[in-house]
Parts: C-alpha cells; structure tokens; sequence
C-alpha cells in the first residue's frame, strides 16, 4: 500500500488540520479583500458567495460519499482538499477568480464527510465516538491558532506573505496525502463494478430529509437542528466582517477573539457538557443551550461596544452544548440500527443550512444598509465604526442577530415538545417508521453516515 504505515485516526487528523489552519491564516486578508472587492454590497456578496458554497456542498457530499465507496477514499480526500484550497492563491492573483472559485469549490468542499468514512474505516465501532472527538478537537485547534498567526503575520510583513504561507500549508497537505496517507477501504470491501453501486437515492441529497416526516420522534429533533443552526451558519459567515467593519475589531482583536471564544467552547464541551448531562438530563441540557443561544445572538444585534462582543462571546461558547446534546438525545431515541441514519439526516439539515443561512443574513444586512463605505483603520482597541445617534442603526447594530434570536426562539418552543424517553420505548412506538425505508440502505451508509454534530460547533 502507498503511504505511512497502516491506515490511522492520525492520518485524518494531520489532513484536517492543516487544510483549516491555511484557511484560517486568511482570516484577516480575507475580510479586507472581500471590502476591497464589494465595497458597496460586502454582506451581500459575502452572504450570496457563502451561501453558493454551502448549498453546493449540501449537493454533492452524498455522491462524493458514494463514489468514495467504490473508488476509495485517498483519491477523494485529495480531490476535496485540492479544491477547497484551490482559491487561496488566487486571493492576491485576481480577488473575482478567488470569490468565484470560492463558490464553486463547494462541490468538492466535503472535506470532512470523506475524513468521517476514513476514520470509520480504521476504527471498531466502540471507538469511533473517541476519533470523531480527536477530528474535531483538532478542527478547533486549527481555527484557535491560525487566526492569530494571520494577523501577526500581516500587520508585521503584509498580506502577501500570508497568502504564500497559506499556499505552501495547502500545498504540504496535498503532498502529505499523497505520499502519506495509506488507502483505508480494502480492496474486497469496494464493488466490483462502481457504476452498478451508486443509485440515485444514495446520491440524492434531499432522500434522507423526504424521510423525517415518518417518524414522530426525530421530526422534532430535526426541526429543531434546523431553527438553531440556521442563525448558526450565518453568523459564522458574516460575524468577523461584521466585527471589523461595524464594531471597529482590529485584526489582532479579532483573532484574540476567535481564539478565546473557541477555548471557552472546547471547556464547555468537555467540562459543563458532562456535569449539565448528569445533573439536569439530555433534553434540559438542550434547551439550556438553546438558551445561551438566544441570549448571545440577541446581545450581538444590541451591542455597540467592544466590551459587549466579547461579553456575549462567552455566552456563545456556553452555546456551543446545544449539539453535542442534540447528537447525544439522537443516540438515545434513535434504534441502534438506525443511529448512523438519523445522524446522516441531521448533517443533511445542517448542510442546507450553511447554504441558507449566509445567504439569509446577507440579504437582512442589504435591506437595512448595513454597509460602511471606508473600512475602519486596523486597531486593537475596537473602537466603535460608526456612531452617528441619528442612524436607525445606532438602536439596532446588527438586524441579522435579532431575527436569529428570534428563530432560535422558535427551535426553543419546538424542543420543548421533544419526548425525552429511552431506545426501548422507541422501539416499541416507532418500530415501524424509519426502520421499514431505509433498511435496505444501512449495510454501507450506516457508517457512512456517522458524522457527530460535534464537527464545527467548537469555534
């Protein structure tokens, strides 16, 4: 076999890390190009070029998932990752060829889906939940420090060398798979013939939403997955732009930000997470989430301060419980024979999410005429930008917020409605639910399907 010794957990870790570490060091060249670019429209346009992505990506990851199947999955990880970071030079070359790139790499920017089959493929089902963590602790260490360095390196030698230093991560990750990386599928485990072995329902990414409506327990689940991660996605596709340009974040603030906002996640996940799962229950936990989730996207539509951003960052991170909660009430109420399906159908949801949602908060940011017609000077202290009291934008910063708070409200009342009951008592209301649709589906794509909630929530 090509590659380093056998097929690990730490393949994919090494994989991860360092495609999100290059992508992270652009944090700050990236929010100034992307001004620089659209000066009269720059949520807009960020919020239509992420939300393209998204909802590509949302397109194509079950047929990537299936092909990875037949042909493998070294070939599909290098082609994923090669194509994610096939914008990064292109930023200083030509910023429209990098936006438009940026929107047509979510085809292939399925990173993940293909790093989750990897690490099923080399683990036993008992030690699966322990590498998925490992996946994405390292995720969130990637997006903790590279921001930061970022920063440094552009306030210190300017834009160019971080783009070339992001280039040459994209590119080291490229050669690391493909003298590295070890092939995990076994030859006897791929069809003979790969054509014969993909149906249209497998690549069909709207099957495994079609099939929520069937069962009473998980229509909540998903409905509420859907309410909170929308306001989710597009918040992380504006936030930091919006820092800069409405708040007056310098980059140093904003990568001080990122990096104490995603520590206090990884604690809540690993510390709070455990304590609330045992002293209140799993549906408690949820709602308690859901909570923090309101209160911290209702301070950023009120806050005008500095003080005020990092304040309800740290009511974010607290947020940040709600999925692994969700994952975990999935487990419980979910059969054993149907764990790998109902969490393939809440990543459905949340990748159509990540392509409604920055498209959702670019078009509320247009109506309300959010835009600064100058970018504020890099500083640290994060003065506010724009301070006109006559300005309707001096009540409400950021209407985008708001309405999420509002949404997530929503998810808040529909989680209530979540019956809270363990896998025996499923099994005898829903014996006949999802288990008669998808059956004949489960001998390849339960593993598959396995992708924790855990996969972003940490920054």
């Amino acid at each position: 076999q090509q590659g380093v010794g056998r097929p690990s957990v730490y393949h994919a870790v090494v994989v991860i890390f360092l495609e999100f570490f290059a992508w992270g060091l652009l944090t700050t060249p990236m929010l100034t190009v992307l001004h620089e670019t659209f000066s009269h429209h720059t949520f807009l346009m960020n919020g239509l070029i992420q939300g393209v992505k998204g909802f590509l990506s949302f397109l194509s990851a079950p047929l990537i998932g299936a092909l990875s199947d037949a042909w493998g999955r070294k070939s599909f990880l290098l082609l994923t990752v090669f194509f994610t970071c096939a914008p990064i030079p292109l930023m200083r070359i030509s910023p429209w060829w990098y936006f438009a790139m940026i929107s047509v790499s979510g085809i292939f920017s399925v990173t993940f889906s293909v790093i989750f089959a990897y690490v099923a493929d080399v683990t036993q089902e008992h030690e699966r939940i322990t590498a998925y963590g490992l996946v994405s602790a390292t995720f969130a260490a990637s997006l903790v420090t590279s921001p930061a360095i970022g920063a440094y390196l552009s306030a210190s030698y300017g834009d160019n060398l971080v783009v070339l230093v992001a280039t040459l991560v994209a590119v080291v990750d490229i050669c690391f798979i493909l003298l590295a990386v070890p092939e995990s599928l076994p030859e006897k485990m791929r069809p003979t013939s790969w054509g014969a072995s993909i149906s249209w329902e497998q690549a069909d990414p709207f099957a495994s939403l079609k099939k929520v409506r069937k069962d009473s327990t998980v229509l909540p689940i998903c409905i509420t997955v859907f309410l909170s991660y929308l306001p989710e996605a597009g918040q992380y596709s504006s936030f930091f732009l919006y820092l800069r340009q409405i708040i007056g974040f310098g980059s140093a603030s904003i990568a001080a930000f990122i990096a104490v906002v995603g520590i206090l996640s990884i604690v809540a996940q690993t510390v709070f997470l455990s304590i609330l799962m045992r002293s209140i229950g799993n549906k408690n936990t949820v709602l308690l989430g859901l909570g923090f989730q309101i209160l911290q996207l209702a301070w950023y539509g009120f806050g005008s301060q500095s003080w005020m951003m990092w304040a309800a960052g740290a009511v974010a991170a607290m947020s940040s419980i709600t999925f692994p909660a969700i994952s975990a009430l999935v487990s419980r109420n979910a059969e054993s024979d149907q764990q790998g399906v109902v969490q393939g159908i809440i990543t459905g949801i949340r990748g159509l999410c990540n392509g409604l949602g920055p498209a959702l908060y670019g078009f509320i940011f247009f109506l309300f005429h959010v835009e600064l017609n100058e970018l504020p000077p890099d500083q640290t202290s994060g003065n506010k930008a724009m301070q006109d009291p006559s300005d309707e934008r001096a009540i409400i910063p950021g209407p985008p917020f708001l309405v999420g708070a509002c949404i997530v409200l929503l998810a808040f009342l529909v989680a209530l409605f979540i019956p809270e009951h363990s896998k025996a008592s499923s099994t005898r209301k829903h014996s006949n639910s999802i288990s008669s649709t998808l059956s004949n589906n489960l001998d390849r794509s339960s593993e598959e399907d396995i992708e924790p909630l855990l996969q972003d929530s940490s920054v």
